[in-house]
């Protein structure tokens, strides 16, 4: 009885969020060419201006133009909960957002701020629309895009209150001690940024393990930057995988609604997912 309420509750929530979402294509501007992101976006109910909340995707293995549309169903839902527009882009040379994938070679910095880029042409995009509060928004990413958050923030973005870096990073084990290059541009990162973040991972993340982050995060917070760290331990077989599982929301659900009331930004529940009819 229990899996066949928790498939109920899954296909209810998955409705609801159908109800809310659209496919739109987001421009960003380059020198030579306009680049078009394919976006996901779920607005709650009513008029707004809304808060918003934009969620960055992670980078599988192959070809990024094969990777799927993103669809975080649980973040989008508990986003929507608290009356938050949610926006979700393919970054440049993902899925069916047009362009090449910069990938930068070992330089991580470099490769960060490429993809935050995507972040500002999203935000210049959101600027634009009648309901959508550009006062008030937060950056969220789930590895690598977790560390284009983090690379936003030290671009000062206008109107970002917060960052979310879930398991972020950039693994290339073909570069020589690449973890040190990582820590190193993280450390960079951090003393350029005055947004706070919350930074979240788990002991047994098969991309980046604890000594991995946690020198990430000391040298992030030694170049200035304003982060917690939450150290959730073992998530399953593998936390790099927390955010993409349905009940991972309840080990981060309370983390990001704390950080959500420090900041000032909506952090309540005002709606609850409808039943299906």
């Amino acid at each position: 009885m229990a899996v066949v309420a928790a498939t109920m509750v899954a296909a209810a929530a998955a409705h609801h969020l159908e109800r809310h979402e659209s496919v739109e294509t987001i421009p960003k501007p380059g020198f030579l060419f306009t680049a078009k992101l394919e976006t996901t976006v779920f607005r709650p109910h009513g008029e707004g201006p809304f808060p918003v909340v934009i969620i960055n995707h992670g980078k599988q293995e192959g070809n990024p133009r094969f990777q799927h549309r993103f669809r975080p169903e649980s973040a989008a839902l508990y986003f929507l909960e608290r009356g938050y527009l949610v926006v979700v882009p393919m970054r440049q040379g993902f899925a069916h957002s047009t362009g090449n994938y910069i990938g930068a070679g070992c330089n991580v910095e470099s490769n960060g701020f490429a993809q935050a880029h995507d972040d500002e042409a999203v935000l210049a995009y959101l600027a634009t629309l009648a309901y959508a509060d550009r006062s008030r928004v937060l950056v969220v990413g789930v590895s690598h895009g977790g560390w284009t958050a983090l690379a936003l923030g030290a671009l000062h973005p206008e109107g970002v209150k917060g960052l979310v870096n879930f398991a972020g990073g950039l693994r290339q084990d073909g570069c020589v001690a690449w973890e040190n290059t990582l820590a190193r541009a993280a450390g960079s990162y951090g003393r350029r940024t005055d947004v706070p973040s919350l930074w979240l991972y788990g002991d047994n993340d098969t991309f980046f393990p604890p000594s991995t982050f946690n020198a990430m995060y000391a040298a992030y917070t030694a170049g200035g930057g304003h982060a917690k760290l939450v150290d959730y331990g073992e998530f399953r077989s593998d936390a790099h995988l927390l955010f993409a599982s349905q009940d991972g929301r309840d080990i981060w659900d309370p983390e990001v609604t704390q950080f959500l009331k420090s900041l000032g930004l909506p952090y309540e529940s005002v709606t609850k997912p409808a039943p299906s009819p």
